[in-house]
């Protein structure tokens, strides 16, 4: 496991390596003075900010700012790249948090930085490559899906216990006693805080993190049990509803793009 305490004192704008994590294993909440993309070769990964949830797979990338706390959590066995770069190089301070699809060019810059020592110099092909990837990352169309969670911190004591158990099947007065509110005020607090519905937000955990098991591989109907549904054809149609795809078309190791 690579740390970037590992990098040498005065590494150049762009420096990146490749690393496998264990499943289950989890990067507590921190931050870095550069920014981070990081793009996934195999597993599956949960990675929160303070303020959102993205579920990646292979073949996705995220891009997170300098300075942006954030925590990883494997959900698989992880393979992937990460490639830091500093705030000298044009661009990045205007770049947002997003996930992305890793195109076959970004891929192709990420491998060249990586395979440079942490020591090299920053000539005019290196600075070409750094200047190509900051602008192919700023073209990536964004996936629209991400989980996002409430300011207020009853709401998102809340969200974080279901997020952390999707199967949960406790009824919203549970939820709103859990929040310490009457049910009329946490369901109108919601919705304004979210922009949709306790129902709806929670069938989107539910399908996030379904997309995520079957591309481990899991059974359609394992997945769909496991996240409360009464029966895999339920499940299916809420599937079908969110990504545009029915589950038994996700190959293993491949995560769709849920509708906008």
């Amino acid at each position: 496991m690579k740390r970037t305490a590992d990098f040498p004192r005065h590494p150049p704008p762009v420096v990146g390596f490749s690393d496998c994590y264990t499943g289950g294993f989890v990067d507590a909440f921190h931050a870095h003075k550069r920014a981070q993309l990081s793009i996934f070769l195999a597993g599956s990964v949960t990675v929160n900010t303070q303020n959102e949830s993205f579920v990646l797979g292979p073949g996705q990338a995220i891009w997170l700012p300098a300075n942006v706390v954030h925590q990883a959590t494997c959900r698989t066995d992880l393979a992937f790249q990460v490639v830091y770069v500093d705030s000298s190089l044009a661009g990045t301070d205007t770049l947002p948090c997003k996930m992305f699809d890793a195109s076959s060019l970004v891929r192709g810059l990420v491998d060249e930085i990586v395979a440079m020592t942490f020591n090299f110099d920053m000539d005019d092909r290196m600075s070409a490559i750094a200047r190509l990837l900051v602008d192919e990352i700023a073209r990536a169309p964004r996936i629209a899906d991400r989980l996002l969670f409430p300011s207020d911190h009853r709401l998102r004591r809340v969200c974080e216990a279901i997020t952390a158990q999707p199967g949960d099947c406790r009824d919203i007065d549970y939820w709103a006693r859990e929040a310490g509110m009457a049910r009329r005020t946490f369901t109108r607090l919601f919705q304004q805080e979210m922009g949709m519905g306790f129902a709806a937000w929670r069938r989107r955990v539910r399908v996030v993190e379904a997309a995520s098991r079957l591309a481990t591989g899991q059974s359609i109907a394992e997945v769909a049990f496991d996240l409360g549904y009464d029966n895999a054809g339920s499940f299916s149609t809420m599937f079908h509803r969110t990504f545009g795809v029915a589950p038994s078309t996700l190959r293993v190791n491949s995560l769709p793009t849920p509708r906008s």
